[in-house]
């Protein structure tokens, strides 16, 4: 099986995560390191994808200045969202598929589509073992539950926004809400979705499943999903998972 080191990161600035997903990926690329599975946590930050829209976000730049609210434009699909303390960040750095023909202005051939596919199985199926029924929606990216209220619209609990480069590696990910301060959404329209809104597993469960807890079970899952060995990567040893 497929080894994929997993590195938990604790709490990191969003453009210092950044750098470093550019990095490994290079590394990944030149088979210096294996498939990795980047977990952690943001302070607070807006980051719009390739297809955001200005208008998504609705504070200014006082507004977000009082709040400690981060803003970057990225590379990986989708439009505006958000991340801070209490939700887990996952960013594969894998390879997806063959490097280009450096003659050819193509891209890697992958199934994109089914490996954004995957990453909602794989947090569909995490999410399941706490409890919460979880599962995709025709046309929309991401997972979704329904809301206590039956006459609600079903809720986003992890959005998914990724990039492949030219060399078939995966960057940008995934991002579980587990316990966040929710009222950080209402500074955006997340992803540009106006009748959705978004949802966390402390609103769901009580007590709250501790992070700790959530990021071994997608660890699993991640593993059982994408047929990897997953091995946790620590200062001084490695568990497997």
């Amino acid at each position: 099986m497929t080894l994929c080191e997993v590195r938990c990161l604790g709490r990191v600035p969003y453009a210092e995560a950044w750098e470093l997903q550019k990095q490994l990926a290079a590394q990944r690329a030149a088979g210096e390191i294996p498939d990795t599975l980047l977990l952690l946590e943001h302070p607070h930050t807006y980051t719009f994808g390739r297809k955001g829209q200005a208008e998504n976000l609705l504070l200014d730049e006082a507004a977000l200045a009082a709040r400690g609210i981060e803003v970057h434009w990225v590379d990986r699909g989708g439009d505006v969202t958000y991340h801070g303390p209490g939700q887990l960040v996952g960013y594969p750095i894998m390879q997806l598929g063959t490097p280009a023909n450096v003659t050819s202005p193509r891209i890697p051939q992958a199934d994109y589509v089914g490996y954004v596919r995957r990453l909602e199985a794989m947090l569909i199926r995490a999410c399941a073992r706490f409890g919460v029924i979880a599962g995709q929606m025709a046309g929309l990216t991401g997972v979704w539950v329904q809301p206590p209220s039956a006459r609600l619209a079903p809720s986003k609990i992890a959005a998914i926004g990724v990039k492949v480069d030219a060399r078939g590696i995966s960057q940008h990910g995934f991002a579980l809400n587990v316990a966040p301060d929710m009222d950080h959404w209402n500074g955006i329209i997340g992803c540009g979705l106006k009748e959705h809104a978004s949802i966390s597993l402390a609103e769901l469960l009580d007590p709250a499943p501790a992070m700790e807890a959530v990021m071994d079970e997608v660890m699993r899952q991640f593993g059982a999903v994408f047929e990897r060995e997953m091995a946790l990567c620590q200062p001084a040893r490695s568990r497997q998972i």
